[in-house]
């Protein structure tokens, strides 16, 4: 005897169907709308860099679209001449790229231990660098600089790089610490097994491996330090402060500089947004890669 089934199918839900056709064309037009939207400042800085400072008074950004000769580079030009800006980018360099290298390699190798070493009050010292992630910058702004005055290095590039650095580890220690504890066991003991001591196999297996959530504490640790301006203020050298304190002395003392400030603001940001593309790729590979584990 055969039996005949029919399968009835439950009508869709309002949210079932809305997020059927969320996936469509539709969705992505506004996607993109919302995208040209959120870039709207970016682009209007970007305009502004390249107009002239009278025809940045007379009208708004948005008028080079029916008057596109006002578009000039002589704005860059007058900010390759200007020393403080100059400065200050060389300064911004010195300063950003030291604290993000010494974050890594620092905060790699503390990871590793905290993760794969066994030594006295191991979990312990890893509780004390979690409870550090809550301290804010702004509690410490007084103490560090008592105690940097009091031994010399108050408003030096060194300074900088050491506040920025310790700021910097526990959240280096605490991302690569659960990113390495999730490394197979079978691999770390088989490369014991083949004679790789611990640094070997830190550089050789631990290190590959990390690369993508190593990629993502560079990239986030040079985007803070790079756009940092409330360290800068306090411990930078006021002779050569990085570029967010130049620019907001530009503003402070020549409010109508416009020339020289839109361009400054534009390389400003567009340093690390190109930093932010050429890893992007490692950058959302590590991101996944913890969110999977």
């Amino acid at each position: 005897m055969t039996t005949e089934s029919t399968t009835v199918r439950a009508k869709p839900s309002l949210g079932g169907r809305i997020a059927a056709r969320a996936g469509g064309g539709v969705m992505r037009v506004f996607l993109v709308l919302v995208g040209l939207f959120w870039l709207m400042p970016t682009i209007g800085l970007l305009i502004s860099s390249l107009r002239d400072s009278s025809d940045i008074n007379a009208s708004g950004w948005w008028k080079v679209f029916t008057a596109p000769a006002q578009l000039t580079t002589a704005n860059y030009s007058r900010l390759l001449e200007n020393d403080t800006i100059t400065h200050s980018l060389f300064s911004t360099v010195m300063i950003t790229v030291p604290s993000t290298v010494l974050v890594v390699v620092i905060g790699s190798l503390a990871a590793y231990a905290f993760a794969w070493l066994d030594f006295p009050g191991r979990d312990w010292w890893f509780l004390v660098v979690v409870g550090l992630l809550v301290v804010p910058v702004q509690v410490a702004l007084v103490p560090v600089a008592k105690l940097f005055g009091a031994i010399g290095i108050f408003e030096t590039t060194f300074g900088v790089i050491i506040f920025h650095v310790s700021f910097g580890l526990p959240f280096a220690i605490f991302l690569l610490r659960n990113f390495f504890a999730e490394i197979p066991r079978e691999l770390l003991e088989a490369a014991r097994l083949d004679g790789a001591g611990e640094l070997r196999l830190f550089t050789r297996v631990v290190m590959p491996l990390g690369g993508p959530a190593i990629a993502s504490l560079g990239i986030f640790q040079f985007l803070w330090v790079w756009n940092d301006m409330l360290v800068a203020l306090i411990f930078a050298d006021s002779k050569s402060p990085p570029i967010t304190v130049a620019l907001q002395q530009q503003v402070r003392q020549f409010g109508n500089n416009i020339d020289v400030l839109a361009p400054g603001a534009f390389v400003s940001m567009i340093i690390p947004l190109v930093v932010f593309f050429a890893f992007q790729r490692q950058f959302v590979s590590g991101v996944m890669a913890g969110a999977v584990k």
